[in-house]
Order: C-alpha cells, then structure tokens, then sequence
C-alpha cells in the first residue's frame, strides 16, 4: 500500500481501535484459480504472540478456508468521503486546489489457518456475538437459541485465523493541508446533507 510519511500510521492502539470500530475485512487471497476476495467480519485477539490474530468464520461452503497457510490481506476501512476544492477556504486567496478522497484504512497481512474443532468455533462465535451485542439493553447470547438448532449452525461453518506478520495503517485525512482548511474540510463532511459513506 502507497503510504506518504505525512498519512501513515504507525500506532498500534489506534489501528486496532479502527478494527475493533469497523470489524468487516475485505479479504484477499491468492490461490490456485487466482485472486478471491470474500467480505468477513473478523476480531482481534491477543494470543501471546508479537502482533495478535485475527479470528472470525466462513460458511463451510466458502472454498477460503480450505487454502490452509496460504498469504492473505485483510483491508479495514472506516468511513470515507469525497473532498471538493469548495471545502478548502484558502481557495478564496488562491485557487490552485483539487479534489481528493480522504479515508482511513488498517493493512494486515498475514497466514491463514482454519479452526474447524467445534468448541473453537463455537468459542469464535461467542467472542465475536459477545463483543458486538456488548452496549445493547439486553445482549444476545448464544444460549438463547435452542442447542440443536445452535448445534447444527455451528456445523454450517468453520472457524478462521489470521497470524498477523504485518501491520499497516493509512489514514488520509487532509494532514497535508493548513488547519483552516482542514476545519473547512470536517465542517462540510460533518453537514446534514452529506452522504455517509
């Protein structure tokens, strides 16, 4: 990933902060038919090792799985918008401004594994279940369901982890530009009528 010095992200806290924060990855994966991306919302786990794991579930069906030690790129994107040279004040005094996107985005590379023992699936899906209903009234939990329906689910799908070997994050977010015109950039991104992205 082109990453200029002025956009890069070294922090780890605040790059796990943007997982945790927009947990579906774009995945990426060379295999023996060529490139496949699936969309699969995975967590971040601290396993002892120097950079952690990452852990979600395919549907059995899913060939991604089953190219086991292969490389794989995980893409985390958080929110993006399209930037006009009318957000900028300066173009007032000086009209030499373009148009650009700004966007924050976590690189992870790293080695698949598949996890198909069923307490590690189940595991996997209380984890993921548990951190996401966390902050509801009353949280969901996978004992709500009844165990043979549970049972046969879990059967349905099989457990993934990434051994994270690299770890990047880019965020573009007008760094390069003055603070008046970043202040005039988040006031046109932030107004009611812009599209969420």
């Amino acid at each position: 990933m082109y990453t200029p010095p002025h956009f890069a992200v070294t922090d780890r806290a605040r790059l796990l902060h943007l997982i945790a924060a927009h947990p579906l990855a774009s995945l990426v994966q060379s295999t023996k038919d060529g490139l496949s991306a699936n969309v699969i919302p995975l967590y971040w786990v601290d396993d002892g090792s120097e950079l952690g794991v990452l852990r979600g579930h395919v549907a059995r069906k899913n060939p991604l799985w089953q190219e086991t030690d292969s490389a794989i790129l995980a893409l985390f994107q958080a929110g993006d918008g399209y930037v006009s040279p009318s957000f900028y004040p300066s173009k007032a005094s000086d009209p030499r401004v373009v148009p650009t996107w700004n966007y924050a985005l976590v690189q992870i590379k790293g080695t698949l594994r598949a996890m198909d023992d069923a307490a590690e699936v189940r595991a996997i899906v209380s984890q993921m279940t548990a951190q996401h209903e966390a902050g509801r009234d009353r949280p969901w939990h996978i004992d709500e369901a009844p165990a043979d329906f549970i049972q046969k689910m879990l059967a349905a799908i099989v457990g993934i982890e990434i051994k994270i070997e690299q770890i990047s994050g880019k965020f573009k977010l007008s760094q390069n530009q003055s603070a008046e015109n970043q202040a005039g950039i988040a006031a046109q991104l932030a107004a009611p009528w812009a599209v969420a992205r």
